[in-house]
């Protein structure tokens, strides 16, 4: 066997991923299992996610672990109490500003470049349970197979252009191609509100429900998803999320590197 033949096939070797390896790892997200059925629940401290480095540190790593445990067989992501995410910031201020240099900017920007590739590379299906509003980085439900949402729930940007950044990590992206260009370049510039009829009258969501049907319904689908044989819902997920995966390829670390940019020159 040939060098190269040997360290292609030695992750064949390699112990599986197992969910007790990862599930209590982090503070932002609380994980449960129950036949196949992962529940990725966001929060901070027991309430709302309140969006933050760690959470981004956590979310890239969290998905890179989720994605490569084949024992999840349906993903479901939700947030924690009456919000998705938060917090809201009010225009021009950004909270926690500090000067950018690239020393502190890199592992930010690293992160930045996974987490999105990251959860689209989990080959499970994902179903969003949107529990409420989304106001800081709505792409991540967003990004999923089947988009639920609340009654209450909307969908804005305060922490990008409004919030004096680029949104360069992923929504300039995603946002424009999931609502259309002109529609989506407009929500990023003005940090306009888009609520859950809004979403699901131009496709962003599938469904609206009240907030105490949204997690039966999610589980009603994932077991509906569990019909098929493993193979046909992952290789359905990789078929479905190879066009977005193909878009973040280059234009997102670009993306980053301007923000990260502006923010050196503002700082």
């Amino acid at each position: 066997m040939t060098t190269d033949h040997a360290r292609a096939m030695s992750h064949l070797d390699r112990e599986p991923t197992s969910f007790d390896s990862y599930k209590d790892r982090y503070k932002t997200i609380r994980m449960e299992r129950t036949d196949g059925i992962l529940e990725v629940a966001f929060h901070s401290d027991g309430g709302p996610l309140q969006w933050s480095l760690l959470a981004h540190n956590e979310f890239e790593d969290a998905f890179l672990e989720i994605g490569r445990d084949r024992e999840n067989d349906v993903v479901i992501l939700t947030g924690t109490g009456e919000a998705f995410s938060g917090p809201a910031i009010e225009p021009g201020k950004h909270p926690n500003r500090r000067t950018m240099t690239p020393e502190i900017y890199d592992p930010i920007q690293w992160e930045g470049k996974h987490l999105l590739p990251n959860l689209l590379a989990i080959e499970a299906p994902v179903i969003a349970a949107i529990n409420g509003p989304a106001v800081r980085h709505a792409e991540i439900p967003l990004v999923s197979d089947i988009v639920l949402a609340t009654e209450d729930t909307f969908f804005q940007d305060t922490a990008h252009f409004s919030g004096g950044m680029v949104p360069g990590d992923g929504m300039h992206i995603l946002m424009p191609l999931l609502m259309g260009p002109t529609r989506g370049k407009y929500f990023l510039y003005t940090g306009r509100q888009v609520d859950a009829a809004e979403a699901k009258e131009i496709g962003l969501v599938n469904e609206v429900l009240p907030r105490e049907e949204l997690l039966p319904r999610a589980r009603e689908l994932a077991r509906l998803l569990l019909r098929q044989p493993r193979l046909v819902r992952r290789y359905t997920r990789t078929v479905l999320t190879e066009d977005l995966r193909q878009r973040l390829h280059g234009l997102l670390g670009y993306g980053l590197a301007l923000e990260g940019m502006a923010r050196m020159k503002s700082g």
